[in-house]
């Protein structure tokens, strides 16, 4: 299995206390992914985020609808949670979220780690 990652850096202007709230907000998804892939949270909102929390999702890829299910495996407010596909179109799928005060503002880190599946 070929495991690719994805890191990605972002820096806000904007205090943490509110950045990690926007981002743990699984609604919140819906705002941030391009239109496009039209992005649904299929879980019913509110979602109590939490250790053993799930998320079901899907979106149009190529206008395939794609769905899957995640789970957060940590969470460790305002610093850091990792949501994991338990079930879905990858062979794995791990993302982890970071958040730092810096400058005045707010560090957000991505790391992303999916491998597909190959037919052979």
């Amino acid at each position: 299995m070929k495991v690719h990652r994805f890191d990605a850096k972002l820096w806000l202007p904007r205090p943490i206390d509110v950045v990690f709230p926007f981002f743990a907000d699984a609604s919140n998804l819906e705002r941030i992914t391009p239109r496009f892939l039209k992005f649904t949270v299929i879980t019913p909102a509110p979602i109590q985020m939490a250790v053993g929390a799930r998320i079901r999702h899907c979106l149009q890829a190529h206008r395939l609808p794609i769905s899957w299910e995640s789970e957060i495996t940590a969470w460790e407010p305002p610093h850091r949670f990792i949501d994991e596909q338990i079930h879905g179109p990858y062979r794995l799928g791990k993302h982890e979220h970071r958040f730092a005060g810096r400058d005045a503002g707010t560090e957000v880190l991505d790391h992303v780690n999916d491998a597909v599946w190959v037919v052979r």
